[in-house]
């Protein structure tokens, strides 16, 4: 990926990019260092130098990075160790893979999805369905994938 600009934003951007995150909006604290970086496919926002924000279709969502790093306190979703090896590869999250699924989840959040084992984060997603119907369903996509580990927005470093 090529970097095109780079600069960084003002607050009210900022204040912007914030409420459109909603509950990810703790992500961009007020003495951060809140940058935009353009590259393609999508542009990123960097809180003090990292790619904590990806900008898909004008929207922001957080990164895998920013799970990692921070504590999200997101939506949930765990998946059987069977899924994992489809969501490194990109793939939609199926209901049948799925073992647990946040309660509060309504169609079109943002959930993080991780293992069953090591709760560790794969996908970064928009739901279809709702969490309890992610649990019951037995066929079916439940999470159209945005963001999963080794994408290039995973590898991208400055």
């Amino acid at each position: 990926m090529k970097v095109k600009k780079r600069y960084f934003l003002k607050k009210k951007k900022i204040k912007e990019i914030k409420k459109q995150l909603g509950e990810y909006g703790t992500l961009i604290n007020n003495k951060d260092s809140v940058e935009l970086l353009e590259v393609d496919p999508n542009d990123f926002v960097l809180v003090n130098g990292k790619p904590y924000i990806i900008m898909i279709n004008n929207k922001p969502y957080p990164t895998l990075k920013a799970a990692l790093y921070e504590d999200l306190n997101s939506k949930t979703v765990v998946v059987d160790m069977g899924a994992v090896k489809f969501m490194t590869n990109g793939a939609d999250v199926m209901s049948p893979g799925i073992t647990q699924a946040d309660s509060t989840i309504e169609k079109g959040d943002v959930v993080l999805v991780v293992d069953e084992n090591h709760h560790k984060p794969l996908v970064m997603g928009e739901s279809l369905i709702t969490g309890p119907e992610m649990e019951e369903n037995d066929t079916g996509k439940a999470i159209k994938t945005l963001h999963y580990i080794g994408d290039d927005i995973w590898e991208f470093e400055l």
